[in-house]
């Protein structure tokens, strides 16, 4: 591992906004921080701004296609918009006192074998409705290098355990749609992959049939009985036989032997598929974390996060323990990317999306 991507930070300090909308369509994230884009980072604010039922339709809609009508780049474009006057409003920032947004935009389809990855929703409006430059495109650069394009975070979670001063080896884990976790060792080591799924597969099931978008505390999970036999043949399938760095698209499963259960045991299946996922990709660290820090909102499901407890034998806590807020770090990660794209630092490295080299990315619209 290299790790060679933290540099002295040049003094100047810029004011962005991270903005982040996940597979799991919860809705607008926006995060206010303060950041030098390599090793300083304050988080300043944040504001979250759920999709009604009607846009999570619309949007799910384009799922699994390669493009998106203009109608839907404008929706999501507005309700990003929307997102970032209220955080602007909430933490009394005028945009004149901004530098940068940075819009990671909806993710409709990720297939780094065709390096393909589509994230839709209309940066230059943003721009020039808010009047701040906006950096979009995260992914695209690293894709067409050879890279998985995902996950973007690491650098991001090595930036604030480096202030934070922790302990190491480290790993966050982010249970969103998907779960990725990032290794950080000494020297700035730092290890980076999707380890299975995260929420989106247990959401989809306790939609179909509660009505729910999630699962509750894991209540409904915790009710059901976990199929072994299930579970030993879904963690048969090709993706977690792969070597790291890798990444996932939200839909890649077969889904086929969990069908024949019933509700709850469904539910408490996929749940323990999960964590399984996550114990099988601890597998790769060079070293084991002395504790494992979780963000996204699996870190709710309590019967998800004492399973890992179980598993991973270290203790596993969500970040707000560090005193960070775990709903907010993926916009925040976008808002630090979005300044070491304007200062064309590494957004991603071999160790974290198996680009062969150090590479930046983005793409700069102007208000």
């Amino acid at each position: 591992m290299s790790g060679e991507w933290m540099t002295m930070g040049t003094g100047k300090v810029y004011r962005a906004i991270g903005l982040m909308s996940g597979t799991s369509l919860d809705g607008v994230d926006a995060a206010l921080v303060e950041t030098d884009g390599r090793d300083f980072v304050r988080p300043v604010g944040f504001y979250s701004r759920p999709y009604d039922a009607e846009t999570r339709a619309k949007i799910r809609a384009f799922f699994g296609k390669k493009s998106a009508t203009p109608e839907i780049e404008t929706l999501i474009a507005d309700k990003h918009i929307e997102a970032v006057r209220a955080l602007l409003a909430q933490e009394k920032v005028a945009t004149e006192d901004m530098n940068v947004i940075g819009f990671h935009g909806q993710t409709i389809y990720h297939n780094p074998a065709q390096k393909i990855t589509v994230q839709i929703g209309d940066a230059g409006k943003i721009a020039r409705e808010i009047g701040v430059q906006v950096v979009a495109d995260f992914r695209s650069a690293d894709v067409k290098a050879g890279g998985q394009g995902a996950p973007l975070l690491p650098l991001y979670h090595a930036a604030r355990v480096k202030v934070a001063g922790l302990k190491l080896p480290v790993v966050v884990l982010n249970i969103g749609g998907i779960s990725n976790v990032t290794w950080i060792g000494k020297d700035n080591q730092v290890l980076a992959f999707d380890t299975g799924p995260g929420n989106a597969l247990i959401d989809d099931w306790v939609k179909r049939y509660t009505g729910k978008n999630f699962d509750d505390d894991g209540a409904f999970a915790k009710s059901g009985k976990l199929n072994q036999k299930v579970l030993k043949e879904f963690l048969k399938q090709p993706y977690f036989e792969k070597m790291p760095p890798k990444s996932l698209d939200r839909d890649e499963w077969d889904l086929s032997g969990i069908q024949n259960l019933s509700p709850e045991d469904g539910a408490a299946t996929l749940t323990v598929i999960t964590a399984e996922a996550i114990r099988r990709g601890a597998e790769h660290f060079s070293s084991a974390p002395r504790q494992w820090l979780v963000a996204g909102g699996g870190r709710h499901n309590r019967f998800l996060m004492d399973y890992l407890r179980i598993l991973l034998g270290a203790p596993v806590n969500p970040v707000e323990n560090q005193g960070w807020n775990g709903d907010a770090m993926e916009a925040e990660g976008f808002a630090y990317l979005a300044v070491r794209s304007l200062l064309a630092e590494p957004l991603s490295l071999p160790e974290t999306t198996g680009v062969p080299r150090p590479l930046t990315g983005g793409v700069l619209y102007k208000p």
